[in-house]
């Protein structure tokens, strides 16, 4: 396994598929901005109704599913929550991409969110994928107490360069972004410098690293941002050391400032 840490604005890197990520028509502003946003104490108007904040998956508003964590010792409760929200591949579902880190997440504070496109992929420019997720981030944040600073996005193949879009254009809500063999990503604002991870299988049959992520890292660290990048003897998949590493190198590392 090879591996790099970098210190470094998005670019797109151009690879064997069209970009699907499309900047907004009209007058050239990128969309992809989320109103969503964490608090450590939601306000008590929007109590928890039967069931809802009970160990297991539980179905949101839009097809999203939430799996949140069973209790992690005394105190537990006082803590707020760390969120992850994952975004599944082409054709994928909300349910599979749940199963690239459900294993690694343990019993601690960690919620995951994991909304279902629209389509079969994403698209950040004109579809309603990002009002979809942040009515789906709204629904968490007023149930569930969540450290501002202890957010984070992830994505696997055409999620993973979703997730850099979005992670580029709300680092002032996201604190790091988890890509998994992504492909291109949008042109976009920026919103802040989250941390990235980025993983790609060296035979990669569908997104070949040498097009995608081996141009893409060098780009975002030209842009300003702190990348890990990852390379390991496999194909186009998540392995759960990979899962492993990056949550631990989200939840170990650096700790941002809390967003307003």
């Amino acid at each position: 396994m090879a591996g790099t840490d970098a210190g470094g604005g998005a670019g797109g890197a151009p690879g064997p598929e069209r970009a699907r990520h499309r900047p907004e028509a009209g007058d050239g502003v990128p969309q992809g901005r989320l109103s969503a946003r964490p608090s450590v104490s939601p306000p008590p108007v929007f109590a928890l109704e039967a069931g809802e904040g009970a160990a297991g998956t539980h179905r949101l508003e839009g097809r999203a599913l939430l799996r949140v964590p069973p209790p992690s010792g005394a105190g537990a409760a006082e803590r707020p929550y760390w969120l992850v929200v994952v975004l599944h591949e082409e054709g994928g579902t909300a349910k599979r991409a749940l199963t690239w880190l459900l294993p690694q997440a343990g019993s601690g504070r960690l919620l995951l969110l994991a909304p279902q496109a629209a389509g079969s992929t994403w698209d950040v420019a004109d579809g309603p994928d990002v009002a979809r997720l942040d009515a789906a981030l709204h629904g968490v944040f007023r149930r569930f107490p969540v450290d501002p600073a202890g957010v984070a996005v992830a994505g696997f193949s055409d999620g993973a360069s979703c997730a850099l879009s979005l992670g580029s254009a709300n680092g002032d809500l996201f604190g790091a972004v988890l890509a998994f063999s992504p492909g291109p990503m949008a042109p976009t604002v920026h919103h802040g410098r989250p941390r990235i991870f980025v993983s790609h299988g060296r035979e990669d049959p569908v997104l070949p690293a040498g097009a995608c992520s081996r141009r893409l890292v060098p780009q975002l660290v030209r842009s300003g941002y702190a990348v890990t990048y990852r390379e390991f003897g496999g194909g186009h998949e998540v392995p759960p050391e990979l899962a492993t590493e990056a949550l631990r190198w989200w939840v170990d590392g650096p700790r941002p400032a809390a967003r307003r």
